[in-house]
């Protein structure tokens, strides 16, 4: 990643360059926008990459979503963007149906579109955005389900927090080719209020014995199933894989709960697309191709070069 952002900083120095005449524009006006409701945590450090990207480089990037996470309200942001005439928006594809429209018809007035997070980078093309940021949502579910099936790992829970985006459902069914078995029950719908995760995975847990892993698709999700796996009992001896990181996701995998955490770095998310608008709007360069954060695995071997990063920089 390290090469991919000197890459941004060198097409940004040759631009300046080749468009020598051309004023710098400065104070460019974007709009990120997420599926995430308010109470999802793990896009505070989103948040905190937009802050520091907009100083950086001397833009202003507002940060909306819709608060409950309902996707018509997220529509409805893209089309108010795409009205007010903004320079770029940023805007997660969490469901490809539902924002195809406002996000075609927004690239249409001429507005560049960053596609970000959820969606894959066949979605961002068919859409005519500029590239994609993130992470392949199937492949890292393959590689963590790989990870399980050398641990012996043969069955599964999914706790899926937020069924209706489609990428959610993609780490789940990776996971489950990962393991070598077909996605069914095992994936739960587990809604995102932490009382009902936790008593859904546990009664799960409960009528499924056997179950031999558990995987977690975030915060939401993994944080009050800690919980339920702690109070059965199962800390330790049931094999858990999250995605994403949290200051409590940091102590269970290093007290042995949790035995890995997937990091898309969502610092890179929230910064990147601005980088890349502001260098489209002010040079007309951007990269070629589409970026890929993640996945990397947080395990107790490497927690310590994160923990104190994370919710804010991891």
């Amino acid at each position: 990643m390290k090469k991919i952002l000197q890459s941004l900083a060198l097409g940004a120095l040759l631009a300046t360059t080749a468009f020598a005449g051309v004023a710098n524009a400065d104070g460019e006006k974007f709009v990120w926008i997420s599926h995430g409701p308010d109470s999802d945590s793990w896009f505070n450090v989103i948040k905190n990459a937009i802050k520091v990207t907009n100083e950086q480089m001397g833009v202003e990037t507002e940060y909306r979503n819709p608060p409950t996470g309902d996707l018509a309200d997220m529509a409805r942001l893209v089309q108010q963007s795409s009205a007010a005439g903004v320079d770029g928006i940023i805007v997660t594809i969490a469901d490809f149906n539902v924002l195809e429209g406002p996000i075609k018809d927004a690239i249409a007035k001429g507005i560049p579109v960053v596609t970000v997070n959820s969606g894959t980078v066949e979605e961002s093309q068919k859409l005519g955005a500029l590239m994609h940021v993130g992470q392949p949502e199937f492949e890292a579910g393959l590689g963590a389900g790989k990870r399980a099936k050398e641990a012996g790992i043969k069955s599964f829970l999914c706790v899926n927090h937020y069924i209706t985006n489609p990428a959610s459902v993609e780490r789940c069914r990776g996971f489950a080719e990962g393991i070598g078995v077909e996605l069914g029950n095992q994936m739960v719908d587990s809604g995102i209020d932490p009382s009902e995760v936790q008593n859904k995975v546990k009664a799960y847990l409960t009528a499924n014995p056997d179950t031999g892993a558990i995987l977690t698709l975030g915060p939401n999700s993994a944080e009050p199933s800690i919980r339920a796996v702690k109070e059965m009992g199962l800390d330790g001896d049931l094999y858990f894989g999250t995605f994403d990181l949290s200051a409590e996701i940091s102590a269970a995998i290093k007290d042995g709960t949790i035995n890995f955490a997937i990091d898309q770095q969502p610092f890179l998310q929230g910064s990147i697309p601005i980088q890349v608008l502001t260098s489209y709007v002010r040079y007309g360069v951007a990269p070629a191709n589409s970026i890929f954060t993640g996945p990397g695995f947080v395990t107790k071997d490497n927690i310590a070069l994160v923990e104190s990063l994370a919710g804010q920089y991891r």
